[in-house]
């Protein structure tokens, strides 16, 4: 599986609306800037957003975008779908529309269960969470893993 440069950059977006105090609508300049988001790109990142349902933008002087809802209501994984369409796919279709025949028929159900295991990860953790700095305990546990951090 590879995260995407546009999907990290929609969720450190996101991530920079929710760590937010004031409340009021962010540039997508003062985005781009603090997390280092080529800005034209960030633009169409934040369009995709908007058209998700992730983010709302407010026009004029004071304008700028907001989270569409509360950080605690926005997973990354709803984040990821609005910028790339389904989380894991196989040769761009889901998992659960293939079919093999022969020696790979068990291939399919190792698919499903990665599917399954990253839509686990991905929507038990909330912008919220990340903003906050705490982590799920199920999340925080993989990653403390020492075997998680080496390649392969």
């Amino acid at each position: 599986m590879r995260i995407s440069a546009r999907a990290d950059y929609a969720v450190r977006a996101g991530l920079e609306l929710a760590a937010r105090t004031d409340g009021g609508p962010v540039k997508a300049e003062t985005i781009s800037a603090a997390q280092e988001i080529p800005h034209k790109f960030l633009e169409g990142i934040l369009g995709d957003l908007r058209r998700g349902g992730i983010v709302v933008s407010r026009r004029g002087g004071n304008g700028g975008y907001l989270l569409a809802r509360p950080a605690a209501a926005i997973t990354v994984a709803d984040v990821v779908r609005a910028v790339e369409g389904p989380i894991v796919s196989v040769r761009g279709e889901r998992p659960s529309a293939l079919s093999y025949q022969g020696p790979a028929e068990p291939l399919l159900p190792v698919w499903v269960a990665l599917r399954a295991n990253v839509r686990k990860v991905l929507e038990g953790v909330s912008l919220a969470d990340i903003a906050d700095g705490r982590l799920p305990d199920q999340v925080r546990e993989l990653a403390d893993d020492p075997a998680a951090w080496r390649n392969p």
